[in-house]
């Protein structure tokens, strides 16, 4: 294989990732636990933009049942966006299962 055509491709595979990871993070992913009275809004990048609990979730006496359902609706949010990244990136890649690390 000619080695420039391929380096090209590389660079075009590039281009297209950063293209991707841009739009990724102008994405909105939201979980929610408890019957929705607990929900969590990430972006694409998997920060965290929001978090609403309803009142009646609120029990000064059970603490951690409210502290499991939150964590619980980051849990769901992070691996959501973290499986429409795989999904976005697959795609650029052509699914070629590039080594973990690099970012993507």
């Amino acid at each position: 294989m000619n080695i420039q055509k391929m380096m090209k491709q590389v660079q075009q595979m590039q281009a297209q990732m950063q293209k991707t990871q841009a739009e990724l993070a102008d994405r909105s992913v939201d979980a929610a636990v408890a019957g929705g009275r607990v929900s969590v809004t990430a972006n694409g990048h998997g920060d965290i933009t929001s978090i609403k609990i309803a009142k009646e979730v609120v029990d000064p006496e059970d603490v951690d049942t409210l502290q499991d359902l939150v964590l619980s609706a980051i849990q769901q949010v992070q691996e959501k966006v973290k499986q429409q990244a795989a999904d976005e990136m697959g795609k650029v890649t052509g699914g070629m299962g590039l080594p973990p690390g690099l970012g993507f």
